[in-house]
């Protein structure tokens, strides 16, 4: 059951549509500005850009730098702590392309779910 609740609590701060494509984002480019991820990320809305940001910079995942310039530069990062989550967003990333795959050979074409 201990192990249970672990997993649950890695599940909280990575689950949803849209923290592990910011992630991986951020691990494919490094550093990034709001506006180049919201570019990278053409689906996102700019609220819900914001608000998975903030929750990835509460649980330390994500690093914010904000410069002190007229009109603020700020920047995102992996922190030195989320980049211990880099082997698994890979292996879940590999994981996604092997079971398209996998999908497209029972079912002779690219699906998504349904």
């Amino acid at each position: 059951m201990t192990a249970y609740c672990k997993f649950e609590t890695t599940l909280e701060i990575l689950i949803g549509k849209w923290k592990p494509v910011i992630l991986l984002r951020l691990l494919a480019s490094g550093t990034m500005r709001f506006s180049e991820l919201q570019r990278s990320i053409p689906d996102i809305t700019k609220k819900m850009l914001s608000q998975q940001l903030k929750e990835l910079e509460y649980h330390d995942i994500v690093h914010r730098e904000v410069y002190p310039s007229i009109p603020p530069k700020v920047e995102y990062s992996i922190s030195e702590y989320g980049q211990r989550l880099t082997p698994i967003l890979q292996a879940m990333n590999d994981w996604g392309v092997g079971h398209l795959a996998h999908l497209t050979e029972l079912y002779g074409e690219e699906r998504s779910a349904e």
